[in-house]
């Protein structure tokens, strides 16, 4: 008779974000998500591959949960650009883990639409991609820097962000 299951895919998972966010990537290990969901290592090892296979289950989640994010904001520049930051403030470590190489390109591409199909409204379709590139540039340029900490010289990150916006929202409309 065989062994009853113990956990899921989706267990391990969702154990593994709450480790990446709590500890970081070094604590992300196939020890530490098998002592979450209650089973030994090796049984790990019958629904996930290693710990590369861990990150990019990982990772593949965190995408889509801001991908889900980024569909309800729904086609505004402005609206996706919140939920963007919203979604890396709540979860810094999977925002950080999605720009390694851990991150499935697959993943990656659906959780561009969203903002493909704005920049489209914005710009029209020939520039769309170039404009979603630009705002993913900016965007994910000041965020890593806000969640390291590398906003020293004062002033109000906030403001920044709004002031950044808006420039860049009259800069594709124009």
């Amino acid at each position: 008779m065989p062994t009853p299951e113990r956990t899921s895919v989706d267990e391990i998972v969702a154990a593994g974000r709450e480790i990446l966010e709590a500890t970081g990537p070094a604590g992300l290990t196939m020890q530490a998500v098998a002592t979450r969901v209650g089973v030994r290592a090796p049984s790990l090892y019958k629904r996930i591959r290693d710990r590369d296979a861990l990150l990019a289950a990982v990772a593949t989640a965190s995408i889509e949960a801001l991908t889900e994010r980024l569909d309800a904001a729904g086609d505004d520049l402005s609206a996706l650009a919140h939920a963007y930051r919203g979604f890396a403030n709540a979860h810094p470590e999977g925002f950080r883990l999605m720009f390694t190489a851990a991150a499935p390109h697959d993943a990656l591409d659906r959780s561009a639409a969203p903002l493909i199909r704005a920049a489209s409204a914005l710009v029209g379709k020939d520039d769309a991609l170039d404009a979603a590139r630009l705002f993913t540039a900016w965007a994910t340029g000041f965020l890593q820097m806000e969640l390291s900490g590398a906003f020293r010289l004062g002033g109000d990150v906030d403001r920044a962000f709004e002031y950044g916006l808006r420039r860049l929202n009259a800069g594709l409309t124009a």
